[in-house]
């Protein structure tokens, strides 16, 4: 019943009528007669019946069953072709009528019979040739070491390649080119595979000259490569630029790529001329908005999507191919210029020849194809296929001309890798695919420069830290060059050398945000994603050093040696009942505590201010950067807009421009912080600082800080009026008085309102110190050393009454062993933060009216604590590309370090000052 889908009779009846819906059959009258082959007549045979029941003539005979007039004949005749001349006909593939042979059999033979001594192949006849007579149609899948004896290959590789050789036929040449690409352009030593053939066609066919004037491409021969020595893929690729440049801005901008493909058919036909950009390379489905984004000069273009083996098997039941072209727009007219391919699947001998990042090993090539399911047919071409190829991964690249201004660049190269696919369940199975446009420029030059600059400033960093280590040592008051020393010296060379790679890093995001972005004609292109991994480790270098000096800054601070100094004195006296004997004793009034607990207090309070708001930070960072849109100034495309259509294509981002973009928005608002936290907020709200050093003055107290062993700075807050422990009235009374300039001034020496100083005092000051405080230090070391019998609460009042005592007495001049001098700092002392003076007999004060106590503080340390919430917000950012996420963590790192802060700066003070930590709320 043939196929199934439509109504036969059975052999022995003849249709009688038929309206497409329904037949009538009718069996034949005689028993001897069979129906003709449209089966409508019946009719007797001449010679035997077939297996279908109808007239069979012997080879070279044609079966007539009709008159010239179309009437049926009683008795079919077989009609002999002649296949001698003039004729040479020969019966046509049904067998109905004779036809001329095949030019190929008589002009090998002089007949429609191939002579033993002749080829026959793909139903032509071959005279003995250049050609082997034995090939090797199988194809090597090489990514799964499994070789497939393609029925494609078995069929026409030997006659498309002696008809290309021999008749110069176009389509039979341009069908072995397709084989050689469906082979990977592979070839070997040997030259009986496909691509081996296509060598040896090429080498004969040397006096047909060349096409368009290329000498690698051959007449009537398609164009599969750029010569046949390594060595070539540099002449073709950066011998001449194109002559045309490309322009981001302006009335000459031009931003377009335009490339055309030349389509052929697996039979090596042509089909049409393609324009690419309309997802005829790009399998992976997508808007043609989209998808023409790709051919938008100076966009990195990135396409990726997961494709089922099934539809493939579908959806390209033979393969096509290209060869693809650049438009050259000029105002004269266009040309095409050919594009090289470089197919990182292609062998030499089994060797892979194209893998390697060495233009001079490559082997450049022509035509590629998208997905081939017939070159892995075992059984027959219209068999299933036992293994498929598809271009899984195609890529454009432009590079350009080294120093150019006028946005030249050279030939692009495509790239294409294949993958290998075994077909085992073809519904389960899946394939991921990707199709991008990348551009390049030579980054040897910013390497070096990258690398001298690093050098240069890594050398006065080097400088900076010795004078560090060195001031250091002056400040400790230790001669010896030990571990310590050698410690110090790499913590300090650490946050120097941080700030380094943080300003070449900085510099280098806002170098290509701005020239590559604001560019007008094209002289700089951004660095690759694997370009970016050395600039990727310079932040991460900058971050780990600068970790390292934040966490000893903190360290350090909390570790400072801090006493309150009371000038207040008793201002009467007061009797006391002596018990058991009756009698009683008069003794100085109490000085109350309270004033020493509130300005430690406050202390407490400004450890932990800063000059920015965290919380506004964060919150005006991610504003511009997400809501305004700045992230968009990242995206790897020329394009400065920042806003985007969803309907249009997203680049990738560049780490390097969003580094840039990060840093440049986080140092801006922390600046813009600062400059008006310093020049309004100060000024016209509050100084908290300043206001520290009126309430000491107000207090009657002074505040000795030492960060150093022998260093360290003096707030001096004793009254101008002697006492502060007095009622409203008379408080009120004094600060009018010393607003109306009634009273002396509050400096330290007459006649000066200096009342901050650094100090550098003696060892022997310093001895004196440790000895006071050394009962409670001792309190707070192990148990072993502890004096079980002394009353701890005794030990810390009586040690705090003698230090008061003491200091106030050097203050005073009253130890002329322990003296000190009052001088300005000389102008180069301040800028490198070293004493040229060491004081060996009297201790030095200098006059510092820019309050450098400070540095003690999170407030001294502003430039710090922002480059290290600058480095933390990027590195988040450039894990996971989230600014919002880098944003949240920011600030909980903030928060937490701020709380670790305030929790152990308040254990340090209430040691070291003597005071409760209960009071310290």
């Amino acid at each position: 019943m043939g196929v199934g889908l439509a109504c036969e009779c059975q052999a022995g009846s003849r249709v009688l009528v038929s309206n497409g819906v329904s037949i009538l059959c009718q069996q034949c009258p005689d028993a001897d007669q069979v129906v003709t082959q449209d089966g409508y007549e019946c009719i007797r045979c001449p010679g035997t019946v077939g297996k279908d029941g109808k007239c069979q003539c012997p080879e070279g005979s044609v079966l007539v069953e009709r008159d010239g007039n179309g009437n049926p004949l009683i008795e079919a005749r077989c009609q002999a072709c002649s296949a001698t001349d003039p004729a040479f006909s020969a019966p046509d593939m049904k067998g109905n009528r004779c036809e001329r042979c095949g030019d190929s059999f008589i002009n090998s033979s002089q007949s429609c019979v191939c002579g033993t001594s002749n080829t026959l192949a793909g139903g032509m006849c071959f005279p003995a040739n250049s050609l082997p007579t034995s090939v090797a149609s199988s194809v090597i899948f090489s990514q799964l070491t499994l070789p497939v004896q393609s029925a494609w290959f078995s069929s026409f590789m030997y006659s498309s390649a002696a008809a290309c050789l021999l008749f110069s036929n176009r389509t039979a040449c341009q069908s072995l080119g397709n084989m050689c690409v469906m082979n990977m352009h592979s070839s070997s030593s040997i030259n009986n595979d496909v691509c081996g053939l296509y060598n040896t066609i090429y080498r004969t066919t040397a006096a047909q000259g060349s096409s368009q004037d290329i000498s690698y491409w051959r007449t009537n021969l398609p164009w599969l490569y750029y010569g046949d020595q390594p060595g070539m893929a540099s002449q073709a690729l950066q011998n001449e630029p194109l002559p045309v440049g490309f322009s981001f801005k302006g009335a000459q901008k031009n931003t377009n790529i335009e490339l055309r493909a030349a389509v052929y058919s697996v039979r090596g036909e042509f089909l049409r001329w393609e324009s690419v950009g309309r997802g005829n390379l790009q399998l992976c489905p997508d808007t043609p908005t989209r998808q023409q984004s790709a051919f938008k000069f100076g966009t990195a273009y990135k396409q990726s999507c997961v494709l089922s083996v099934s539809e493939l098997l579908t959806g390209y039941p033979e393969p096509l191919f290209y060869d693809v072209f650049l438009v050259i727009q000029n105002s004269q007219d266009n040309r095409l210029l050919a594009v090289p391919l470089l197919n990182a699947n292609q062998q030499f001998n089994g060797q892979f020849v194209n893998q390697g990042s060495d233009m001079s090993k490559w082997f450049l090539t022509r035509r590629l194809m998208l997905v081939d399911t017939l070159s892995g047919r075992e059984k027959s071409i219209s068999s299933s296929p036992v293994v498929i190829r598809v271009a899984s991964d195609i890529k454009i690249g432009f590079q350009l001309v080294p120093n150019t201004q006028k946005g030249q660049v050279y030939p692009p190269l495509m790239s294409v890798a294949y993958s290998d696919i075994q077909i085992k369940d073809p519904s389960t199975q899946t394939v991921t695919v990707t199709f991008s446009v990348e551009y390049t420029m030579n980054q040897e030059e910013a390497r070096i420069k990258t690398d001298i600059a690093l050098g240069v400033l890594g050398g006065v960093a080097v400088v900076h830290s010795l004078l560090k280590t060195a001031s250091w040592k002056r400040r400790i008051a230790s001669p010896l060059i030990d571990l310590e020393t050698i410690m110090k010296f790499l913590v300090f060379y650490a946050g120097d050398l941080a700030n380094v790679f943080f300003i070449i890093t900085v510099g280098t995001g806002l170098y290509w945000l701005i020239f590559f972005k604001a560019q007008l004609f094209v002289s700089v292109l951004l660095p690759l994603p694997a370009q970016e991994e050395r600039f990727v480790v310079y932040v991460g270098c900058a971050f780990a050093l600068k970790t390292v000096q934040f966490l000893h800054k903190i360290f350090v601070q909390l570790s400072v040696d801090v006493f309150f100094i009371d000038w207040e004195r008793p201002r009467g006296k007061t009797t006391k009942h002596v018990e058991g004997s009756g009698e009683t004793k008069s003794q100085a009034s109490p000085v109350s505590i309270w004033r020493t607990y509130f300005v430690a207090n406050e202390w407490n309070e400004i450890q932990t201010i800063r000059k920015i708001n965290p919380t506004f930070q964060v919150m005006a960072v991610l504003f511009f950067l997400e809501v305004v849109g700045f992230s968009n100034l990242a995206l790897r495309d020329p394009s400065s807009n920042l806003n985007r259509s969803a309907e249009e294509y997203t680049p990738p981002y560049s780490l390097i421009l969003r580094y840039g973009v990060a840093t440049a928005m986080w140092l801006c608002i922390g600046l813009i912080q600062m400059i008006f936290f310093t020049v309004f907020h100060e000024r016209f709200v509050e100084d908290k600082i300043r206001q520290f050093v009126d309430l000491c003055s107000i207090s009657n107290i002074s505040v000795l800080l030492l960060s150093h062993r022998c260093f360290g700075y003096y707030i001096h807050g004793r009254s101008v009026h002697g006492h502060a422990d007095t009622n409203m009235d008379e408080m009120n009374t004094n600060l009018k008085r010393e607003a109306e300039n009634l009273c002396g001034q509050r400096g330290l020496l007459p006649n000066s309102d200096t009342q901050t100083f650094q100090i550098s005092i003696t060892n022997r000051l310093r001895a004196q110190y440790d000895r006071i405080i050394e009962p409670i230090s001792r309190r707070r070391g192990p148990s072993r050393l502890v004096d079980a019998t002394a009353n701890p609460c005794e030990q810390s009042t009586k040690a705090y009454h003698t230090m008061n005592r003491f200091l106030g007495s050097v203050i005073d001049h009253a130890h002329r062993e322990m003296d000190y001098i009052v001088k300005d700092k000389l102008l180069f002392e301040r800028v490198i933060g070293m004493e040229f003076i060491e004081p060996l007999d009297k201790s030095i004060f200098y006059n510092d009216d820019s309050h450098s106590f400070a540095d003690v503080l999170f407030y001294g340390n502003e430039g710090v604590l922002l480059i290290f919430d600058t480095l933390f917000f990027c590195v988040v950012d450039l894990g996971k590309q989230n600014f919002i996420l880098a944003a949240v963590l920011t600030y909980l790192q903030q928060m937490i370090f701020r709380l670790i802060r305030n929790g152990l700066g308040r254990r340090n003070l209430a040691n070291k000052t003597l005071v409760d930590k209960r009071f310290l709320i």
